[in-house]
């Protein structure tokens, strides 16, 4: 069970893709438009129930429970060598126009 204003993640499908609008591109007509947002559980759950939170702006959402403590796992690549050797080069060159 997963108590009352834990930090959580919800799901909620807002259109099927029979729903969407017809002039959208043909790969993106034929998904769901989903939302997932983040806040603090209402009351006590577990993953997979219908659940409300109140978001950072105080607003109340409603969906399917899906996360707890919800992290960002994206990133911005591995490290490129070459920029550090152009970034030393912008340095020395903008220096002297100091």
């Amino acid at each position: 069970m997963i108590e009352a204003m834990t930090y959580v993640e919800i799901y909620r499908m807002i259109l099927t893709p029979e729903e969407r609008a017809p002039q959208l591109p043909m790969d993106t007509r034929q998904v769901p438009f989903e939302m997932r947002q983040r806040g603090y559980l209402i009351s006590s759950a577990n993953i997979g129930d219908m659940v409300e939170i109140k978001t950072m702006t105080q607003r109340i959402e409603r969906g399917i429970l899906v996360q707890v403590n919800p992290f960002f796992s994206h990133n911005f690549g591995h490290y490129v060598p070459i920029l550090s050797e152009i970034r030393q080069t912008i340095l020395k060159e903008t220096e002297d126009l100091s």
